[in-house]
């Protein structure tokens, strides 16, 4: 059997669908009715190379948090279950993904503790589109790291040319790119590992 996570998950303030196979071709069908973030799930999809099929619809009326925190917390919980018991998995990650002007640096240890480390500038324009806030990208790793209890760094190590205000749309997507291929690296089957889990202690 291939590395499914399915979820569903319903509240009064949003209703998601999630399934995610570690082993696809970067497949992906997004649609949670924030243009953005639809871009942003189809870029952790596509250079992490999961399948990823994502179906939210949320109280956008309100504004976009629930529907961003809701999304994120549900494709964790995916994440965590098509990892089962991570046995033979490389189990670290690690990229550094420029776009244009941006660097950013994404690091991963699929350690079962959640804790995440998040560094972005603070200059960056508070709105991509219409209905996405910047401050959410911050929030989006923390629900998906606490969910899918990973230990997770995210750095911008570059923002913009000197003197240039930054372009929020290269500075979040870069993050996403690069934790996309930090996954991808840490799910990876290593064959040195030999079906064991990849600790001292014997499970993750």
């Amino acid at each position: 059997m291939g590395r499914v996570g399915s979820v569903e998950r319903n509240t009064h303030e949003s209703k998601v669908s999630v399934r995610v196979d570690l082993d696809g071709s970067g497949s992906v069908d997004v649609s949670t009715g924030i243009g953005f973030y639809d871009h942003m799930l189809a870029q952790l999809g596509k250079h992490g190379g999961f399948d990823l099929r994502v179906h939210t619809t949320g109280d956008l009326e309100v504004d976009a948090h629930h529907t961003v925190e809701d999304t994120a917390l549900a494709l964790g919980t995916a994440f965590a279950e098509a990892l089962g018991d991570k046995a033979g998995l490389t189990r670290f990650g690690s990229a550094i993904v420029p776009l244009d002007e941006v660097l950013v640096q994404a690091s991963v240890d699929l350690s079962g503790r959640p804790y995440v480390v998040h560094d972005e500038p603070t200059t960056i324009a508070p709105y991509i589109g219409p209905v996405y806030p910047t401050s959410l990208t911050r929030h989006i790793w923390e629900s998906f790291g606490h969910t899918a209890k990973i230990t997770l760094h995210v750095t911008v190590l570059r923002a913009s040319r000197p003197g240039a205000q930054p372009d929020a749309h290269h500075v979040v997507e870069a993050q996403f790119k690069a934790v996309a291929r930090a996954l991808r690296q840490a799910v990876a089957v290593d064959p040195r590992n030999a079906g064991q889990v990849p600790s001292t202690k014997g499970v993750l």
